[in-house]
């Protein structure tokens, strides 16, 4: 009888259902991604790599930890810590720029959402992937309640780095192009690995942290503009080392949730390309094609800031100003084409804002994003006389931008590489000043200086307690 009834539902399924349930992703042949990434985030020795690579290491620690702090006591920390306390947490680990300790999930949560409150961490340029917020706040939550030492921690930050952004650069641009935010999807895998590589998990053990953390990427980018963008860092921190909590407890996943037809990759991308994660494992490093933001916004604003800065040290003022023509690829539009952003956060995703800020200020650090900057009239003034066109002959990471002024002048500036790019990066002083910049106003310019000195070195540190200490306030 179960059988007839199941045999006569079926006959009324239409074709394209029957088809949906029957189809499975084209590649069958793909390689054991999940067995290889776990091999090599449990074998590869400890340093492996060049100098040069372990100091790009160091300057992304740095970089993200000044830009957690900075945001430590912005609203949406503030909201996110009095949620995580409704559970009554263990005062495992730190809350970086705060007094206050929770459990170890919930400070790579809160960690995560702070690093990327701003918009003003790193970026893996090929993928724009913000890589370090999920990786390196879940590695120094759980560093801080297991005790590792400093060089476990940037082991575990390259290592970490180097599984999400290989499975980023698999998937980009399709599954960004879907509505995924790579920095969340990506850094699920990023954390767990990361944590495993802590934890010292073995590589069937990894392989089924990188399972688990499969079955929860995090993200949707329709979220841009909310508190909710930065969430996905800080959830994928979380998940991903809880993931790595779950694999050392035996707690099992397919040891192909990654490459099978329907597991993670294949089901959010039909874009995989496998050489991208196998080729060069162990021997290519994706820190190194990391880069820092000068301006405190979406990497793809920085060539137009960059281009009205030049405009404004060649003397164009905002008042001699008739209209701005800006013509920039089509992403810049489709992702910060917000004409009247009405706060800080939507701000972040305006090209006519950033080229108020970068005309009327020279930068545009996290100050020139407040509301009060965003809604004040000479920039909603300003910002109304940007022209923006879109023409994809230009480089997404390009911006021409040409002041036509009341007396009939056009001065023109085209940026192909902006300031903070790899063709252009930002050095170790000018990363030292913004660490700064976002530092000072929380901890005070001399502890402040006391953290960076022991960020620069945290590889040396026996454990991590000293520099928690300093990037921590008292109760």
């Amino acid at each position: 009888m179960t059988e007839t009834f199941f045999y006569n539902l079926w006959q009324f399924l239409p074709k394209d259902t029957m088809a949906r349930n029957t189809q499975v992703a084209a590649d069958h042949n793909a390689p054991a991604i999940t067995q290889i990434l776990a091999k090599f985030v449990a074998t590869h020795p400890s340093r492996g790599w060049s100098d040069a690579v372990d100091h790009d290491a160091h300057r992304t620690f740095t970089n993200w930890l000044g830009c957690a702090v900075g945001a430590a006591h912005h609203e949406a920390a503030d909201a996110a810590l009095a949620a995580a306390q409704m559970f009554q947490p263990a005062a495992q680990a730190s809350v970086l720029g705060r007094s206050e300790k929770v459990d170890m999930g919930s400070a790579a949560l809160i960690n995560g959402i702070t690093s990327h409150t701003f918009d003003f961490d790193d970026t893996h340029l090929k993928t724009i992937i913000h890589p370090a917020g999920p990786v390196a706040s879940a590695i120094l939550a759980l560093a801080e309640h297991i005790g590792s030492t400093g060089r476990e921690c940037i082991d575990a930050l390259v290592i970490g780095i180097d599984v999400s952004c290989r499975v980023g650069n698999a998937m980009y641009p399709d599954h960004y192009d879907r509505g995924w935010h790579i920095t969340g999807s990506t850094g699920t895998l990023g954390a767990a690995a990361a944590c495993a590589r802590l934890l010292k998990l073995d590589t069937q053990q990894t392989a089924m942290a990188l399972g688990i953390a499969a079955s929860q990427p995090v993200g949707m980018r329709e979220q841009f503009g909310t508190m909710t963008k930065p969430f996905h860092p800080g959830g994928a921190a979380r998940a991903g080392m809880m993931s790595a909590l779950l694999a050392s407890k035996g707690f099992t996943a397919s040891p192909k949730a990654l490459e099978a037809p329907r597991g993670m990759m294949q089901t959010i991308s039909t874009k995989n390309d496998w050489s991208e994660i196998t080729g060069e494992l162990g021997e290519r490093f994706e820190i190194s094609f990391n880069s820092f933001k000068p301006f405190a916004c979406g990497i793809v604003i920085h060539p137009s800031i960059d281009a009205c800065s030049q405009l404004r040290a060649q003397g164009v003022t905002p008042d001699q100003v008739q209209s701005i023509e800006l013509k920039v690829h089509s992403l810049v539009l489709e992702l910060t084409g917000k004409k009247e952003p009405a706060d800080g956060l939507q701000a972040k995703f305006s090209v006519y804002h950033g080229c108020a800020a970068g005309l009327t200020f020279g930068y545009a650090a996290e100050d020139e994003f407040s509301d009060e900057i965003v809604n004040r009239a000479d920039m909603v003034a300003l910002r109304r006389k940007v022209i923006a066109t879109v023409d994809d002959s230009i480089d997404e990471a390009s911006a021409d931008v040409t002041a036509v002024l009341n007396d009939g002048r056009r001065v023109h500036v085209f940026v192909e590489h902006a300031i903070g790019s790899l063709q252009n990066p930002m050095t170790d002083s000018l990363l030292e000043a913004k660490f700064h910049g976002l530092s000072d106003p929380v901890l005070g310019a001399e502890k402040t200086a006391a953290l960076l000195k022991a960020s620069w070195a945290v590889g040396q540190a026996a454990n991590v307690s000293a520099l928690i200490k300093l990037a921590t306030t008292q109760a």
